[in-house]
């Protein structure tokens, strides 16, 4: 994992809670569970500890993949986001040029994105052909369905 993660300050915030958590209260219990189970007599015949260490597998492995998120952390500062082109943490307006539909997105990293919130990943198809495009362009996007013409109408923090 040696992508670089840009976040906001709050979403470093909520990662290291959230891997705090995992440390010290999931993997404490996960321990516990398998302790228990153990107790229950032969391993070779037991689901409830087979199924006890594969959780305790998966909830490392989502340990591991956070330390290398939060490892790999870079933090915007808003303050210092150029708004004359599309970057990551802009909010840009666009025109759907086949149904002329206009539609607002903000350019997050892949830890944001959030659909309903219109937060749409950087490495997104959208969100990647944006990067780097000002106001007015008409910006050509290769989706599952087709390609979509954008144009952009409004660039913002």
């Amino acid at each position: 994992m040696s992508d670089t993660n840009y976040v906001t300050a709050e979403t470093f915030e909520r990662l290291k809670t959230e891997l705090q958590h995992m440390k010290g209260v999931e993997r404490p219990a996960a321990s516990y569970a398998i302790a228990e189970a153990r107790e229950k007599g032969d391993l070779k015949e037991n689901a409830e500890y087979d199924a006890a260490k594969e959780a305790q597998g998966m909830l490392e492995a989502k340990i591991k993949h956070l330390e290398g998120v939060i490892a790999n952390a870079r933090i915007l500062d808003v303050n210092n986001i150029d708004t004359s082109k599309v970057s990551i943490l802009t909010r840009v307006t666009l025109t759907n040029l086949g149904t002329k539909k206009k539609v607002t997105y903000k350019i997050v990293s892949e830890n944001e994105a959030d659909l309903k919130l219109s937060k749409i990943s950087v490495t997104s198809p959208i969100g990647h052909s944006l990067l780097g495009k000002v106001i007015g362009d008409v910006v050509e996007v290769q989706v599952p369905a087709g390609v979509l013409k954008f144009q952009i109408e409004n660039i913002e923090l």
